[in-house]
């Protein structure tokens, strides 16, 4: 696939000229297939559960084993579509990602639904970055920002209309078709990319040479990455569960001895040899290095936000999981009208990191109105705080985009683009773990503060006991059944405060984590999409 002119705004796909934003939208099509099941299946857990006769807990693996193989693919995709063609590469991803999301509607036990989500996520692993690696390539430099916000929709708005329309489809349907919907869609974009993609030049290139090697292929680096990962997920998963580094068995303490260890090796490895699996060279350029911290912290904070919201509104203001989604779902809405804005801008020599300063204060606001809310708020003071934390992360991943790759080597392309697929989908599941465990410990922090208060010398806390006994006896005419339900109500009321002070708390924590990445703003280069901005990368 040569680049094309902006005059044109086509390119040559096997000898005949092709609209560029027609391949574009070809191949974000199972991206945004993919990025959505990383979300749409955690609100139907339960019902996973349920329709195979499995614990919740257990019912858990669904997610980790989906991401554990997701995040094993993400940084060899570049030597796997190297080696193997980029094109042959995300048509055999796209393929065997639709037959596992099919097999794992018909699963018949948790065992078998486990098995299937490994399949989905070892395809789904290269969608992102064969998708990237397209835009880059199909796309002159004064468009990567329209190519990015794109992509953006894709990366950005599938993680938020997940859980909405996992919790639409379950309650109207069944668990099975949020697996089910990926079939039709697979299909018609593997027809797409069929069609539309072919190799660039370059690429053919580099196959060729490599074609006239011996093969040679890091087991050692890609067993030492599957640890990593594999340990690292399972700890992010499960932690919280196993009180972290207080558990008695030593299951966390060995997975963190497991990982760290298992990625020591990894990086010192895979810098000593001449063709790694995975390629931690793009992290050297400063603008990378310096785009990928904010894109861990800042997915970090859109999942540790799209998790807890969920959870405030279905626990404490008795929401149906199609409700939740329902107040959450405008966010997703006004990304779509930023995104091309900010597309638009970029285009016409904005510097990205003008941008990311503007969204990294606007998702602080954001996040910190969230932590302002109380149990007497209507619905659309959800969604307006939400909105806003939205917009700001919108205004930030399109020019995080172009500013991560203005300075890398083409050759070192295809790893970056999967290196950053890790590091932001990891951002992601630390940012889970993250709210979870704050809102654990939270909730503790808080019942201890507030049993303080909580006395017979207290003069509220005796109205209240001799008001719901005064109540209760009315009701029942039993004074021992009474006073203790009048005490229930009044430990009732405490345990639904201190839930919703825990989750404002963990809004508080990502409002605070937004305004510190601004600082890494600094740190970063230049970055304008414009003529020849790749000139010094190639």
């Amino acid at each position: 696939m040569s680049r094309s002119s902006p005059a044109n705004a086509s390119v040559a796909t096997n000898g005949r000229p092709v609209n560029l934003w027609l391949v574009a939208f070809a191949v974000v099509v199972p991206t945004f297939m993919e990025v959505l099941d990383t979300t749409i299946a955690n609100v139907a857990l339960r019902y996973i559960a349920g329709g195979l006769s499995a614990a919740y807990v257990d019912a858990e693996w669904v997610i980790t084993s989906y991401l554990a193989a997701n995040a094993i693919v993400l940084p060899v995709s570049g030597w796997l579509a190297t080696h193997l063609g980029r094109r042959n590469y995300f048509l055999g991803s796209i393929a065997l990602f639709t037959i596992a999301s099919g097999l794992c509607g018909m699963a018949t036990s948790l065992e078998e639904i486990i098995l299937f989500r490994v399949l989905q996520g070892l395809a789904g692993g290269g969608l992102q970055p064969c998708t990237q690696g397209v835009l880059l390539d199909t796309f002159p430099p004064e468009k990567q920002g329209s190519a990015m916000t794109l992509f953006g929709i894709a990366a950005l708005i599938a993680p938020i209309l997940g859980p909405p329309l996992g919790g639409w489809i379950t309650d109207n349907y069944s668990w099975r078709w949020i697996f089910y919907i990926n079939i039709p869609v697979g299909l018609f974009a593997f027809l797409m990319c069929y069609w539309l993609l072919d190799d660039p030049e370059y690429l053919k290139q580099e196959r060729t040479e490599l074609k006239k090697q011996p093969m040679r292929f890091d087991i050692l680096g890609l067993s030492l990455l599957a640890v990593a990962m594999i340990s690292w997920e399972i700890m992010l998963s499960k932690g919280q569960e196993w009180d972290w580094f207080g558990d008695p068995e030593w299951r966390v303490q060995a997975l963190a001895l497991s990982f760290g260890a298992a990625l020591a090796g990894l990086i010192i490895r895979e810098l000593r040899i001449a063709d790694p699996v995975i390629n931690f060279r793009p992290l050297g350029e400063r603008n990378f290095a310096t785009s990928s911290i904010i894109i861990f912290c800042a997915y970090g904070v859109l999942y540790g936000s799209t998790t807890s919201l969920p959870g405030l509104l279905q626990s404490l203001f008795g929401y149906d999981a199609t409700s939740s989604g329902l107040v959450m779902s405008p966010s997703g809405f006004f990304s779509v009208a930023t995104l091309p804005v900010i597309g638009i801008l970029l285009s016409r020599g904005t510097d990205a990191r003008w941008m990311i300063l503007a969204g990294l204060a606007v998702m602080s606001v954001g996040s910190y109105w969230m932590s302002l809310m109380n149990l007497d708020i209507s619905p659309f003071q959800v969604i307006w705080p939400r909105v806003v934390t939205i917009v700001g992360l919108s205004l930030i991943f399109a020019p995080l985009n172009v500013a991560a790759y203005m300075y890398t080597p083409r050759h070192l392309r295809g790893a970056a683009v999967g290196l950053f697929a890790l590091i932001r989908n990891e951002g992601g599941s630390v940012g889970t773990s993250v709210a979870q465990t704050i809102e654990v410990r939270r909730v503790q922090f808080h019942t201890l503060r507030l049993n303080e208060n909580l006395d017979p010398l207290n003069p509220a806390v005796t109205t209240f006991v001799e008001q719901a006994h005064s109540t209760f006896l009315g009701q029942t005419g039993d004074p021992a059944l009474s006073q203790q339900m009048a005490l229930q109500s009044l430990a009732n009321l405490r345990d639904q405060q201190v839930l919703s002070l825990a989750y404002f708390d963990v809004f508080r924590v990502l409002a605070i984590l937004a305004i510190i990445l601004m600082i890494f703003v600094a740190l970063m280069k230049r970055s304008v999409a414009e003529k020849g901005a790749h000139l010094a990368a190639d």
